[in-house]
């Protein structure tokens, strides 16, 4: 005879299951939050702590503002802004820097990364 208890154990690895599954399910859509590689995020704090001070207050507000970005924008949208500015800095490819200032869509990426990182500011007073 199986009593009501045993049968409530024999069940429990299936509502654990079935638990496990609901809970993978209902993750964030925006899950790519942490797509952005350990390298690019210590990158841009260590270019960031740099420009303000290289203090710890800095090291706070720094790695504050990467995540808030990290959490606005995809990191290959974030990358061509990077890239873009990289080659607008440095005169281009032969002098070139139209390429990498004029199409539209690097105009789209460059605003993109500019609107994250006000918020950014704003986030991580």
């Amino acid at each position: 005879m199986v009593t009501p208890f045993a049968r409530r154990r024999h069940n429990a690895p299936h509502f654990l299951a079935i638990g496990l599954i609901a809970a993978l399910a209902a993750r964030p859509a925006h899950a790519e939050v942490n797509d952005y590689p350990t390298s690019a995020r210590a990158d841009y704090v260590i270019g960031c702590m740099a420009a303000n001070g290289n203090t710890r207050e800095a090291l706070l507000k720094c790695s504050c503002a990467i995540d808030a970005i990290a959490s606005l924008m995809p990191y290959s949208h974030y990358e061509e802004a990077e890239t873009a500015l990289s080659l607008q800095a440095g005169g281009g490819v032969g002098g070139r820097v139209g390429l990498f200032r004029d199409p539209p869509e690097i105009k789209a990426v460059i605003e993109e990364l500019h609107r994250a990182q006000a918020e950014a500011n704003l986030q991580c007073r």
